[in-house]
């Protein structure tokens, strides 16, 4: 375990925060569309993704902790620490990989808070068009299929 282990790591949690970008991506151009047919897709694949970075994530926990270990550094250990002890070439390696996160963390937030709100908005719409429809909802059927009215709440007050 060392420098390499812990780069090579880094590198697929970028490639997969690149990814799950893409997906995200994938995602809103469904929303935008008003295509919700694929929308379901869309998500899993989005999870999907959270998954493979939830594993690599536990893999780069584990390599960081064995490289902090050996560069004399307490358990872990951010990337700052670590580039600041690494030798070079590997300070500048972990500091650019640092960067790289910080710069696809914020893109992620931006676009996932973007879906977000055309998720409520959709949904919203939904409800309006549902709540503008002729159709009582108090009005349900009984398991022959025939009219039936629904239960009516009933507040029963008890004296004490």
């Amino acid at each position: 375990m060392g420098l390499p282990d812990v780069s090579t790591v880094l590198w697929r949690e970028r490639e997969l925060l690149e990814l799950l970008l893409f997906k995200l991506e994938e995602e809103q151009l469904v929303l935008t569309s008003g295509r919700s047919r694929w929308l379901s897709h869309a998500t899993r694949e989005v999870e999907m993704v959270i998954g493979q970075i939830r594993e690599a994530e536990l893999a780069r926990a584990v390599l960081v902790d064995a490289l902090a270990d050996e560069l004399g550094l307490p358990p872990s250990s951010s990337l700052n620490a670590l580039a600041d002890a690494a030798p070079s070439p590997w300070d500048d390696l972990l500091r650019a990989h640092r960067a790289a996160f910080l710069t696809l963390t914020e893109e992620i937030a931006a676009l996932s808070a973007s879906n977000r709100e055309l998720l409520t908005s959709a949904q919203r719409a939904s409800r309006e068009v549902l709540v503008g429809l002729d159709v009582s909802a108090t009005q349900t059927y009984s398991p022959r299929g025939t009219h039936a009215e629904p239960a009516r709440a009933r507040v029963v007050d008890r004296a004490l």
